[in-house]
């Protein structure tokens, strides 16, 4: 099993940037596709990217691409999601989920992945 901690996330004004981190510990982290999640006050959980084992593979909704990057390290078990021109709808509580059974792809539904970090707060003030 691996366990995630997510950090980075703060109070950052609209058109700014920041720089999520999620360190996973446990098991091997290349046998995870990885991916991040979000989720507004009153909202449902929703997919922001998602990364393949390797890292060759890598998807973003259509609200982030163009803006955020996803990228990972497996030497030093860490995920990244660099975000920049940041938008007040961008804000959120952002999750770092894995999933250990996604061979060759990077799942976008929540469903798929099976553990999740506990948040780390983004808030974009207008």
């Amino acid at each position: 099993q691996v366990q995630q901690v997510e950090s980075g996330g703060r109070l950052v004004q609209a058109g700014g940037s920041l720089r999520l981190s999620c360190t996973a510990s446990g098991r091997t982290f290349s046998i995870y596709a990885m991916g991040w999640f979000r989720q507004a006050p009153g909202k449902g959980r929703e997919f922001v990217a998602s990364i393949s084992r390797s890292g060759i593979i890598t998807n973003y909704s259509d609200s982030v691409k163009g803006r955020f990057t996803i990228s990972r390290n497996n030497a030093n078990n860490t995920l990244t999601l660099q975000m920049n021109s940041l938008k007040p709808e961008d804000t959120a509580v952002y999750y770092c989920a894995a999933v250990d059974d996604a061979l060759y792809s990077a799942p976008q539904i929540s469903g798929r992945y099976e553990y999740w970090g506990q948040g780390t707060q983004v808030t974009v003030s207008s």
